[in-house]
C-alpha cells in the first residue's frame, strides 16, 4: 500500500497569489523593485531561503527574522479574510484516498502556522495523518528532506510514496527523495517546469487510481 504526500500551496489551496501579493508588499516596504515573474523562481522554496537569497541579491542587510514575522502576519490576515476553498477536485480525491485506507501527509515549504491555518480554513485537516513544514527540516526544496520526513512520519518507504506537486523545486525534491511524482499544472503558480514529474495533470478529476499509482 502506498502513501500520498501533498504539497499544499498551489495543490490543496490556490494560495500562490496570496504569497505573491504578500511578498510584493514586503518588497515594496523594503524599497525593492523587481520585474514581473521574478517571484516565480522561488515557488516551492522555504521563506527563509527565499528572503536570504533576495537580500543577498540586492546586497541588503535587513533582518530575515523580522521580515518573516511581518510576512506571516500578513499571510494569516489575508487567509482569514479571503474566500478560500480547496482546489477543485481535492475534496473528492481526499475522500477517495481515505476510503481506500491510503495514508496521507502534507509536506510544504510554508510555515507550520500557515499550514495549520490553511487546512483549517479549507476544512480538510482531518484527512492528513502527518504535516511537515519547511521549518521542520534542515534543507528546503529542492532538497528531499521535507518529503523524506513525511514518509518517515507515515511509516512508509520513500519508494512507496507518491508526491503531488505544482512547482519545479517540489518536483525536484520528490525525485531526489526517490518518490514518484504527479505534477499538477496550476497556471496561478507561475511558469513552472514540471517536465521531471512522472506524469502531469491539469485537473484532479483526471487523477484516476491508475494514473496515481500506476506510474512508471
Amino acid at each position: 500500500m502506498k502513501a500520498v504526500i501533498f504539497d499544499m500551496d498551489g495543490v490543496l489551496i490556490d494560495s500562490e497569489p496570496l504569497h505573491y501579493a504578500t511578498d510584493l508588499a514586503l518588497l515594496g516596504e523594503l524599497g525593492l523593485s523587481v520585474p514581473r515573474g521574478y517571484l516565480d523562481g522561488f515557488v516551492g522554496m522555504t521563506n527563509p531561503a527565499m528572503w536570504e537569497r533576495i537580500l543577498s541579491e540586492f546586497q541588503r542587510y535587513d533582518s530575515v527574522g523580522d521580515i518573516l514575522v511581518r510576512q506571516l502576519a500578513l499571510k494569516l490576515a489575508m487567509l482569514e479574510s479571503g474566500p478560500y476553498a480547496p482546489i477543485e477536485g481535492i475534496p473528492g480525491l481526499l475522500a477517495r484516498l481515505r476510503e481506500r485506507g491510503i495514508p496521507l501527509a502534507v509536506a510544504s515549504s510554508s510555515s507550520g502556522a500557515f499550514i495549520g491555518a490553511a487546512l483549517r480554513k479549507l476544512g480538510i485537516a482531518e484527512y492528513f495523518q502527518a504535516c511537515v513544514s519547511g521549518e521542520d527540516v534542515a534543507r528546503g526544496k529542492p532538497e528531499p528532506d521535507v518529503f523524506l520526513r513525511a514518509a518517515e512520519t507515515l511509516g512508509a518507504a520513500p519508494a512507496d510514496c507518491v508526491v503531488i506537486e505544482d512547482s519545479r523545486h517540489g518536483v525536484a525534491a520528490a525525485r531526489r527523495a526517490g518518490m514518484r511524482c504527479v505534477g499538477f499544472v496550476n497556471p496561478r503558480s507561475g511558469n513552472q517546469d514540471l517536465s521531471a514529474a512522472h506524469v502531469t495533470v491539469a485537473d484532479f478529476a483526471a487523477l484516476t487510481d491508475e494514473t496515481l499509482f500506476g506510474l512508471g
